[in-house]
């Protein structure tokens, strides 16, 4: 998401949290039972310790370092998710049986979106869906279909192309690795697998221009297509052109078709090192397996605590992978054995869908099919509600769903800069390690209103979490994010809350240590709380 914003005197806090801090809990784990009988109602889950909320600071530091490209990261999640018991449902299938009350399960598209749901034990069709929207996708850059480029001064170069902001000026003198998905050929069966790449070390780097040459080198506006090429290796063969192409006429056609290999139109040292890293899983792997392959070009240095107390964490692509993995582990939080089976919450309390949805392409508009935009969620509810009702599920049955349902849509803010406090509206500076902040926008590009920043209010009362809010000034203008597309895209209520950070953008980013963990903290308490909450409204 991209947002810039004036002077913040403090935070504002939508602090509603309670004076009694729960006990300790080991991670997911719910608390001791209280003693009751059948006319006692049951507890509600307490709400995570602090222990708990510093618990997920280094997996999410191993999140964001071993999953530079959405593929491996949208692939971790699938993979968490079923060793915590959610079943994989494929799209060109029937769900019609396959759907259970209390079940859980997960769907794909792409290989870079994923939604995942789970069904409550006394779910009735109608009932509402607390649903957290995010984006799993990051700024970047992509390699070009046909990135070999003519050698330069002795220089192996590598053709990209920016997705969305990246190619800005951070991205200058990085360690910047390759990875992605590759598309092989089963040579047994003639089908096409998809298989993850990562290059364990650092292949490209866009050099700068020393300060020496003058001008040049203080451009505030360098050529992304002439003067942001990474240089990759040193050209072996000896022979050197320390001039640019001089006309257009020089150039090849790339042809994607005929009796070319797709390996033949790629820098043949790139085909060898991804083949040599595809050869680790598979030893029959070869050149001629490629069938193509999606690339990207990322920063390589591990993400890391930083600050004199370690207050700190200091990552590449925390835009929006930090909402996408605390949604995702509240979800597994709130579904885990232990938290449905325990005395404090009886899986028969369960009413409702519990969702997930982590999209691709958001940072370029969402339009593609495994955006936001596309029917990915709308349908995937839809089908849901048709599987659990016996196959009879109507337009109608889906708009109630839709009306009894509430969405946040997670994704991460501004946290105050101190260098440049002017630029923040006053008592709208979101600090780290507080906790998530509420957006609002009197222009629609969030979907923040009263009714839905008093429901989190709520929610954030019963777990003990407190929220900031963020509002851009009024001579600045916001960016966007996924919530306004699918609230109004499904009519079901919604509020855009995400947690802060600095440098947004950038190719490296700050957020607190303890807000993986916070976030974690406030979309488990939604999950629990939704329909206690929801009660509440009419």
């Amino acid at each position: 998401m991209t947002r810039h914003s004036n002077p913040p005197s403090r935070p504002l806090f939508l602090d509603f949290s309670s004076q009694h801090p729960s006990a300790p809990l080991s991670h997911y784990q719910s608390p001791p039972s209280q003693p009751s009988d059948q006319h006692t109602k049951p507890m509600k889950k307490s709400s995570l310790s602090t222990a708990e909320v510093e618990s997920y600071t280094q997996p999410f530091l191993d999140f964001i370092t071993e999953n530079p490209t959405v593929f491996h990261a949208v692939d971790t999640v699938a993979r968490r998710l079923e060793s915590h018991g959610f079943t994989k449902l494929l799209s060109r299938e029937q769900w019609k049986n396959k759907i259970k009350k209390a079940g859980k399960y997960f769907v794909e598209r792409n290989g870079s979106s994923i939604i995942a749901f789970a069904v409550g034990r006394n779910y009735e069709c109608g009932n509402g869906t607390a649903v957290i929207a995010t984006h799993i996708d990051a700024i970047t850059t992509k390699v070009k279909p046909i990135p070999t480029k003519t050698t330069k001064a002795g220089y192996l170069q590598l053709g990209i192309a920016p997705y969305a902001g990246a190619l800005n000026k951070t991205w200058w003198d990085r360690d910047l690795g390759i990875g992605g998905k590759v598309l092989v050929k089963d040579r047994s069966t003639g089908k096409i697998q998809t298989k993850l790449v990562k290059l364990d070390h650092p292949i490209a780097r866009i050099p700068t221009l020393a300060p020496h040459f003058g001008a040049p080198a203080y451009d505030p506006h360098p050529n992304p297509e002439t003067q942001m090429v990474p240089i990759i290796g040193l050209d072996r063969s000896g022979a050197q052109d320390t001039n640019a192409l001089s006309d257009m006429s020089s150039l090849s056609t790339g042809l994607l078709q005929g009796d070319s290999l797709f390996a033949s139109t790629q820098p043949p040292r790139l085909v060898n090192a991804i083949t040599q890293k595809l050869k680790i899983d598979d030893s029959a792997t070869t050149a001629s397996d490629i069938i193509n392959w999606e690339l990207e070009v990322f920063d390589t240095q591990p993400a890391q605590l930083g600050g004199l107390d370690k207050e700190f964490i200091f990552a590449p692509r925390i835009d929006d992978k930090l909402c996408s993995y605390a949604a995702i582990e509240a979800l597994i939080a709130t579904t885990s054995d232990t938290s449905i089976q325990d005395n404090s919450r009886p899986t028969d309390d369960d009413n409702i869908i519990k969702v997930v949805c982590c999209f691709d392409d958001e940072e370029i508009g969402s339009l593609l099919r495994q955006g936001a935009r596309s029917n990915f969620l709308p349908s995937t509810i839809e089908r849901i509600v048709a599987a659990l009702a016996g196959g009879q599920g109507s337009p109608d049955l889906v708009s109630q769903t839709f009306a009894n349902g509430f969405m946040i849509s997670a994704d991460v803010s501004h946290a105050v800069n101190p260098n440049y406090l002017d630029v923040y509206l006053e008592n709208h500076a979101p600090q780290l390690n507080v906790g998530v902040a509420v957006q609002a926008d009197p222009n629609g590009h969030t979907t923040t209103n009263s009714v839905s920043t008093a429901f989190l209010q709520r929610v954030a009362e019963k777990c003990d979490s407190k929220l900031q809010v963020f509002q851009i000034r009024n001579d600045s203008r916001s960016g966007g994010t996924v919530g306004p597309m699918l609230s109004s895209a499904m009519g079901m209520r919604a509020i855009d809350a995400g947690l802060p950070q600095l440098s947004m953008h950038s190719i490296r980013a700050t957020v607190g240590n303890l807000d993986p963990g916070l976030g974690v903290k406030l979309f488990k308490g939604f999950f629990d709380h939704f329909e206690e909450v929801d009660a509440d409204f009419t």
